[in-house]
């Protein structure tokens, strides 16, 4: 994630710098409206590949990535934090912001570049004063675009839409489909949006201007492996770009 993360509208505000950090721009006037590409949002879960950090740095190997999402799996907290500062380590030297899911305490130990805390959660005003201003604290968990608004307006750094505890089909779902379109065209803070299964959908997702697209079983599970997924998924965001670009 970096300060040229923006959107057709203008800066997006909050979006963290090159260093993965939250902006200093954040709050001010958007700038003159231009279109800018989505990026890549890679989840690095307990999923073949994605648990380990070879299977991380081949995907990142294979081009852009904004960031790496990184959950827990059946594991304890010791084995967890273990797994997750050699992902950070994998992560932040391909130049992609390192945020850790649900777990400050692992996400301070492991030097991550942020947190991913779902909407609701009790402790999300504290994480934010905890992480703020110098790492990233994003907004999962919305069901709703209420849950979206509130996230924002108390200071997340970006909102995510999709849901990582369900088994998705190989088209992005179409109620993320339909808020990542919606919260594109109006507001400023970025927005991440969760692709399908398959890496066909990564195109749909980019074309309703999300900010980032995240993709995890559609590189994991790539038959040519995570490197030559992560350079198709950049294809088809260039693709859909230029799509959508021609057409204003």
């Amino acid at each position: 994630m970096s300060a040229s993360d923006r959107k057709r509208k203008g800066r997006a505000t909050g979006a963290p710098d090159s260093s993965g950090h939250a902006s200093a721009a954040a709050g001010k006037t958007p700038a003159a409206a231009e279109s800018v590409r989505s990026r890549l949002f890679l989840i690095a879960g307990p999923e073949a590949g994605g648990a380990d950090s070879n299977g991380l740095e081949e995907a990142l190997a294979g081009g852009d990535v904004a960031a790496v999402l990184i959950l827990p799996g059946d594991e304890d907290e010791a084995q967890f934090q273990h797994r997750a500062e050699a992902l950070v380590r994998v992560a932040q030297a391909a130049g992609a912001a390192a945020v850790i899911a649900g777990d400050s305490r692992t996400a301070g130990r492991a030097r991550a570049d942020g947190i991913h805390v779902a909407v609701g959660d009790e402790d999300f005003a504290t994480v934010l004063e905890s992480f703020h201003p110098d790492r990233i604290v994003g907004a999962g968990g919305i069901r709703e675009r209420h849950d979206a608004m509130q996230a924002a307006e108390q200071g997340a750094d970006y909102v995510f839409f999709g849901r990582l505890d369900l088994v998705p089909e190989d088209e992005a779902h179409p109620k993320t489909l339909a808020l990542a379109e919606w919260w594109a065209a109006v507001f400023e803070v970025p927005c991440v949006a969760l692709a399908g299964a398959a890496l066909a959908s990564v195109t749909e997702i980019a074309l309703t201007g999300a900010d980032f697209v995240a993709v995890r079983q559609a590189v994991w599970s790539y038959p040519g492996g995570p490197r030559a997924a992560v350079a198709e998924a950049n294809r088809l965001i260039d693709e859909a770009f230029a799509s959508a670009d021609g057409l204003r």
